[in-house]
């Protein structure tokens, strides 16, 4: 019934507990999800963690703020993304605001590899005939700029895709579906005080959102300060549904419909 978008199914804080999560999703209704890779040297476990069970995908690629880990070229994203289970690129995009923090506040001037290492990944993902997954914090000009550069113009080349963990204005989103691409809504719009959220999940037409965990982070009221866990997807699929007035098995309808299609891959199962 519900499709948890995007989780961290690998990272340590979930990995240890894989059968109770798997329970715990059937038990919620939740009946497939879409595993990241955030780095090149995470990507293997992700890829066989999918290739395991018969309702997990993996994506292939490096997590914009992920720094001295190996810089994937666009024919070794490819090659990634023709493994069985692996149904998009990413999590790529830009993220100025960890590196700011991390860096003093330095200007985005330093961040340059940043926006290369999106390149590659844009690049990998138009070759591979697979979606994008974007990460974008504190960057959406450049984002946007960036893809518009690279062709993400919504023409029959542009690989598409989606923001994932959607947190920037309506604006910004308006600017995302103009470029063909969906958008992901996570715990946060289950917050009280994310009102841009709210706005984005009102606006949003049915057939361009998607509902996401990114645990384990993030987890949604009645859940938030605790461990994420993509069982909890329910909780941002009724939250949704609240703001835009409709049953939650509607909000659970078309999100899984829209998941299915993006990533087409995944086909009918």
């Amino acid at each position: 019934m519900f499709t948890d978008s995007h989780c961290h199914l690998t990272f340590p804080e979930l990995a240890a507990d894989l059968p109770a999560i798997r329970a715990a999703m059937q038990a919620a209704r939740v009946t497939r999800a879409l595993c990241i890779s955030t780095t090149m040297e995470e990507f293997p476990g992700v890829q066989a963690l999918a290739a395991a069970h018969d309702n997990f995908w993996a994506t292939a690629g490096v997590h914009p703020d992920s720094e001295d880990v190996h810089e994937p070229s666009v024919d070794e994203l490819v090659r990634a993304a023709a493994l069985p289970k692996v149904v998009a690129i990413g999590e790529t995009g830009l993220d100025y605001y960890q590196m700011a923090e991390r860096k003093g506040g330095r200007g985005i001037a330093d961040m340059g590899w940043q926006r290369e290492r999106f390149r590659t990944h844009i690049r990998a993902a138009r070759q591979a005939g697979v979606p994008l997954v974007i990460h974008t914090r504190a960057a959406s000009d450049d984002t946007l700029a960036i893809l518009r550069e690279e062709g993400e113009d919504g023409s029959a080349g542009s690989a598409g895709g989606v923001f994932h963990c959607f947190t920037e204005t309506v604006a910004v989103a308006r600017a995302a579906l103009d470029l063909g691409f969906h958008v992901s809504l996570s715990g946060i719009v289950t917050f009280k005080n994310a009102a841009d959220v709210h706005e984005v999940a009102r606006m949003v037409p049915e057939d361009r959102l998607l509902i996401e965990t990114d645990s384990p982070y993030l987890a949604p009221v009645p859940y938030r300060g605790k461990t994420n866990s993509p069982a909890y997807v329910p909780h941002v699929a009724a939250r949704i549904a609240e703001l835009r007035g409709v049953p939650v098995e509607r909000v659970a309808e078309f999100t899984s419909a829209n998941f299915t299609r993006l990533f087409s891959r995944v086909g009918g199962a």
